[in-house]
C-alpha cells in the first residue's frame, strides 16, 4: 500500500475546511491529521505533527498565512512543504508566499482534481502554479519592484498622508519623501499620486478599508 499524504488543513472558516476536507479525504493516498482556524494553532499543530503537507488560508485570524510561512520556514527550512489558498490572487500575494517559501498557490474557486494535484505534487517536493497564476507571477515579475521604504510611502499616500506628514511620523526629511514619491511613480508607470494608489491596489500592494 502507498504510503499516505499526511496534511493539515488551516483555514478559519469551517464551511470552507470541511468543503476541502470532502475533496481530500476521498482518496486513498491522502490523510487529514488535523485542522487549525488561527494562524497560532497552525503552527503548534506543525511542530506537533510534522505533515507532509500544511494546506494554509492566506487571511487568518492571529497570523495570516504569510507570517505561517515565514516562521515556520526560520525554523523547518526546505523541509516545508505549504499550499498556500485564498480568494485573493494579486502579484503581492503571489510573491510574497512563494518568496516566503511555500511550493503552491491555489484560488478557493480552484476545481477539486487541481486541489488533489496540487498536495500530490508538493508532497513530492515539486512546486505548483495553475496557468493563471503562473502567468499574474510572470507579469509582476516584469514590473520593477518597490523598497520596503517605498512600499511604506506608498501605504500612507494611500491613507491621504501629505509628504510632510509623512516625513514626521518615518522621521525622514521631506525632500526625502518626494524622492521617494518620484521613485514609486516611475516604478509604477503612474502619472501622479491617484492613478499610483490605483494601481498600486490592483496589484494588492496596498489595501484600502
Amino acid at each position: 500500500m502507498t504510503q499516505q499524504i499526511r496534511i493539515i488543513l488551516a483555514d478559519d472558516h469551517p464551511v470552507v475546511r470541511q468543503g476541502l476536507a470532502t475533496i481530500l479525504k476521498s482518496q486513498k493516498d491522502i490523510k487529514i491529521v488535523a485542522e487549525a482556524a488561527d494562524g497560532e494553532e497552525v503552527c503548534e499543530l506543525y511542530d506537533q505533527l510534522s505533515p507532509d503537507v500544511l494546506l494554509l488560508d492566506l487571511r487568518m485570524p492571529k497570523k495570516d498565512g504569510l507570517q505561517v510561512v515565514t516562521e515556520l520556514m526560520s525554523r523547518r527550512g526546505s523541509k516545508l512543504r505549504i499550499i498556500v489558498m485564498t480568494v485573493y490572487e494579486t502579484e503581492a500575494d503571489i510573491r510574497q508566499v512563494l518568496k516566503a517559501g511555500a511550493k503552491a498557490f491555489l484560488v478557493k474557486a480552484a476545481h477539486p482534481q487541481q486541489i488533489r494535484e496540487a498536495v500530490r505534487r508538493v508532497a513530492r517536493g515539486e512546486t505548483f502554479l495553475p496557468p493563471e497564476i503562473g502567468f499574474k507571477l510572470a507579469e509582476s515579475m516584469s514590473h520593477p519592484e518597490l523598497s520596503n521604504r517605498e512600499t511604506e510611502i506608498l501605504r500612507y499616500l494611500a491613507r491621504g498622508k501629505s509628504n510632510k506628514e509623512i516625513g514626521q511620523i518615518l522621521y525622514i526629511s521631506e525632500g526625502t519623501v518626494k524622492h521617494h514619491v518620484k521613485s514609486i511613480l516611475r516604478k509604477l508607470d503612474a502619472i501622479g499620486r491617484s492613478e499610483a494608489i490605483a494601481i498600486a491596489t490592483r496589484r494588492g500592494l496596498v489595501r484600502i478599508s
